[in-house]
């Protein structure tokens, strides 16, 4: 997966802060061994997945100094069985005891959104729908979890309030009227893609007649989703949103939307259940 400039940098800060807080004044544990002494370990699944994380690990060795290698036996996006080996380490035993945890946090978290996002990837093939993120990240792991999502095999929706305009209830009702909205989207900022929600099938021809380039359905039911494709006719690129869970996004996606945004990918994440064993 091409790591962007943006990325890389978050990664690195976020390293940082991570074995900040862990370290504090220094690792008190890992001083009860001897400085000279060194081990080598494997990190494995304990249970089915999809991997990622890897710059996120090889960001926590850079930042300790090198005292220890790895090894890799997967990519990110890889899928896992129970039992699979993910990398080997062999390095200073203090060092690797620090860094133990800081490296399993991240790549639990991020392996555990790629694996939820696999999931509803899987729930959609056939139909030529795709599988959005959302914004409802965590605080600071915001482009970590929509890479994530992208190993996974899903896409990423905007990556925050400044490169997509999303027009909702409550701007529009500042705004005056989607009609109003949109006009003023286009006129401040005219390179950008504007979207629409709308919670009707008369808001959908509202946000259909001031052109917007994409409309979210938002909380639609199925027939009302079958409409609004057949009303739209493809003048619109249609988002189906809200609430959607893996009972119901096939049956979403089988009525003709272009996409479909799913909170849960990086909101509702079970981290993914790994481990790291030493030897000496």
């Amino acid at each position: 997966m091409d790591i962007s400039n943006s990325l890389r940098a978050r990664i690195e800060a976020s390293v940082a802060d991570a074995l900040a807080e862990d370290i504090g004044g220094g690792d008190v544990s890992a001083e009860l061994i001897s400085p000279a002494a060194e081990v080598q370990g494997v990190v494995i699944a304990r249970q089915d997945g999809v991997f990622c994380g890897r710059p996120w690990v090889e960001e926590v060795a850079r930042q300790m100094n090198s005292a220890f290698q790895v090894g890799w036996r997967v990519e990110d996006g890889a899928d896992l069985k129970a039992g699979h080996t993910l990398f080997e380490l062999r390095g200073q035993a203090r060092a690797l005891l620090t860094a133990e945890r800081t490296i399993l946090n991240f790549i639990q978290l991020l392996s555990g959104t790629a694996t939820r996002t696999r999931h509803f990837v899987r729930l959609l093939e056939g139909t030529g729908c795709q599988l959005l993120d959302t914004r409802k990240t965590l605080p600071g792991l915001r482009l970590a979890q929509k890479y994530a999502v992208r190993c996974g095999g899903g896409a990423n929706h905007r990556l925050g309030l400044h490169d997509a305009y999303l027009i909702k209830e409550n701007h529009i009702a500042a705004a005056g009227s989607i009609s109003a909205a949109v006009a003023q989207a286009r006129k401040r900022r005219p390179g950008l893609p504007v979207e629409v929600e709308v919670e009707s099938l008369a808001e959908l021809g509202e946000a259909l007649a001031a052109a917007a380039d994409i409309i979210m359905l938002d909380n639609f039911s199925l027939a009302d989703t079958r409409r609004a494709v057949a009303v739209a006719q493809g003048r619109a690129r249609l988002e189906a949103s809200g609430g959607i869970d893996d009972s119901r996004i096939r049956a979403i996606a089988e009525t003709g939307v272009d996409c479909i945004s799913v909170g849960s990918l990086t909101k509702d994440v079970h981290p993914l259940d790994l481990s790291m064993r030493f030897s000496r």
